[in-house]
């Protein structure tokens, strides 16, 4: 999941722009094993899950998993960078949109991160977080870009709603870790006030920070 840059949107890392069970409407192969892979594993989690079972579960031999994916961990990889690209594209939508300002654009983010029916996607995402930080083999690729490919576009939205190109960046890596932080403390707390009430707070001072000083 990821978050919004200071001065722009929120943005979500692991779930997927569309409620569980979305998925590609494309008819490859690939696309349909993954987009099942999604739907189940948001339902199941990963503790535990052998590639036989999944397979299993989805309709398929895990023989055409590992051809498609790799091994187990290629397929959470995968999963992940998927619903990663829902979010940049819910994103890039209101990036487009000149009418979104900052706070408009961080509370439509923000809502759309923390309705429920995405909370399985986003516990999976988490999940996987973690397996990858331990070093389990064969996740060491989902830790590529996941800041990073946040970055360039959080900075050049950042850019464009005023923020000094010299900071932009680090405005995007800032917003990225306080809205993943905070939609981590929504899964474990459940205290949707308190967190409103946080994101409400990051909102005035980043508004606050993009205020010109005085002279």
């Amino acid at each position: 999941m990821t978050g919004p840059a200071v001065n722009g949107p929120a943005v979500n890392g692991p779930a997927g722009s569309e409620p569980a069970g979305a998925g590609p409407a494309d008819g490859q192969p690939r696309a349909r094993l993954l987009a099942a892979a999604i739907e189940y594993l948001q339902t199941r989690g990963i503790s535990d899950l052998s590639l036989r079972e999944l397979a299993a579960a989805i309709g398929t031999s895990h023989r055409m998993l590992i051809y498609h994916f790799g091994s187990k961990e290629g397929l959470l990889v995968a999963v992940v960078q998927a619903v990663e690209e829902r979010q940049r594209v819910f994103l890039a939508g209101l990036a487009a949109d000149p009418a979104v300002g900052p706070r408009e654009a961080i509370t439509t983010m923000w809502r759309h991160f923390a309705d429920p029916r995405l909370w399985p996607a986003e516990r999976l995402f988490f999940e996987i977080y973690g397996q990858a930080l331990q070093g389990r083999p064969g996740t060491a690729g989902f830790l590529d870009g996941i800041v990073d490919d946040w970055l360039e576009m959080l900075t050049q939205y950042s850019v464009q709603l005023g923020s000094p190109p010299e900071h932009a960046r680090a405005e995007a890596r800032l917003g990225v870790a306080v809205i993943r932080g905070l939609l981590l403390d929504l899964l474990a707390t459940g205290d949707r006030a308190g967190i409103d009430e946080a994101v409400e707070r990051f909102i005035l001072l980043a508004e606050a920070a993009a205020r010109p000083g005085p002279g």
